[in-house]
């Protein structure tokens, strides 16, 4: 009798474990797949910030100019000065609560020290204030289509960058992507007004030449890096690091930017530019105002999708919102739009979707290689 009670308890105790055991591998898919579609919610959100506030800030910052604004330092101010509206999702995603909600295998990495973190943002600082002043001189001494056209160019720099830095991978479906974004850009350059009524020297022009093309690259090499950064010395993946890379930057870049506004003496007019302004004074501030906010929420989507994904993704996103603004421009500022814009657009969507579809076959291998498990974060093949 006691045999035989001891034989079913050990019949009993194997049936519960094949149980226990069915149980977690059905689970497990389960779980990957929901942490899958967090992920793409998380990539589609930041694609939405970034195309849109790119987008927006651009328009205001025409606004801004069309109305009578004149200051390249005070343009330059707007586009870090917007950080402070950030501080409360810092600390609210910095609390102790919603670090222990937070589970990851880099949570438990050696975090950076204070003067590492220190010395990374104030780098990144001065690079984005550089970088912001050289797009103004830029705009300020060459025409508006060769402008852009030079701008096209940090899709490039970005992929020589993001290949030596980042170990970046190239398939067709990418250059194909790249390639056409590249033309999609440089047909609305082609096709923008080109004409200047201001006559430049021809040491300002290359001056401006030169300042475009150099902060072409310094864009992309700032993408670059903060992908670097994420994944060498950050080694944190929380929304918190995103955040912190863009608030303790731009708090260097505004400081160097009112450096800048009182050392070159453009303070001394902004009252009077402000007097001057076409809708009046209430209008130049909320002006101001909502360009520095649209331009953070547009660094957010940016960050964002070089923490997710790669910094030459989120550069051909930022590349995609070029012919998204000619079509806002129809709708507020009334723009002609002609067989060139839509050949622009047509082309940006089509590389757009090159490369989702690259990202698309690259998920497909990796669930088949793995089937338990889902590749999240930055991906060298993209």
């Amino acid at each position: 009798m006691e045999e035989d009670q001891t034989g079913v308890e050990l019949q009993t105790r194997v049936h519960s474990q094949d149980q226990d055991k069915e149980v977690s591998s059905t689970n497990r898919p389960r779980s990957s797949r929901f942490k899958h579609y967090k992920w793409w919610i998380r990539v589609i959100s930041y694609i939405v910030f970034l195309i849109a506030g790119q987008s927006a800030a651009t328009l205001l910052g025409r606004l801004y100019y069309d109305k009578g604004g004149n200051s390249k330092w005070m343009a330059t101010f707007v586009q870090s000065a917007g950080f402070p509206i950030l501080l409360p999702l810092l600390f609210y995603f910095s609390s102790p609560f919603t670090k222990s909600s937070h589970v990851g295998v880099s949570s438990v990495a050696r975090q950076p020290t204070i003067p590492t973190l220190v010395l990374l943002y104030f780098g990144f600082g001065l690079l984005l204030t550089g970088d912001n002043m050289m797009y103004s001189y830029g705009l300020l001494y060459v025409p508006v289509s060769t402008y852009s056209l030079l701008c096209a160019t940090q899709l490039a720099f970005n992929s020589v960058f993001s290949f030596f830095l980042n170990s970046q991978k190239f398939t067709p479906f990418i250059l194909n992507s790249v390639i056409l974004l590249t033309i999609s850009a440089a047909l609305l350059a082609v096709n923008s007004d080109s004409e200047n009524a201001s006559t430049v020297s021809k040491g300002k022009y290359v001056i401006g030449f030169l300042c475009t093309i150099g902060a072409s690259a310094a864009y992309s090499l700032y993408l670059s890096l903060l992908q670097l950064s994420f994944e060498k010395v950050i080694k944190r993946e929380t929304f918190s690091a995103v955040l912190d890379m863009q608030i303790y930057p731009s708090f260097v870049a505004t400081c160097g930017c009112v450096v800048g506004l009182f050392a070159s003496g453009e303070w001394r007019t902004l009252s009077k530019e402000m007097e001057g302004y076409e809708e009046g004074k209430t209008s130049y501030l909320m002006t101001l105002i909502f360009t520095a906010v649209t331009w953070q929420i547009s660094s957010i989507g940016l960050l964002g999708l070089v923490f997710e994904v790669s910094s030459l993704f989120s550069n051909v996103i930022s590349t995609l919102s070029l012919p998204v603004i000619p079509i806002l421009a129809v709708i507020f500022f009334h723009d002609k739009m002609d067989g060139v814009k839509g050949m622009a657009m047509v082309l940006a969507i089509w590389g757009f979707i090159s490369y989702i579809y690259q990202h698309y076959l690259d998920d497909s291998k990796s669930k088949k290689a793995n089937p338990n498990e889902v590749s999240l974060g930055h991906a060298n093949q993209v």
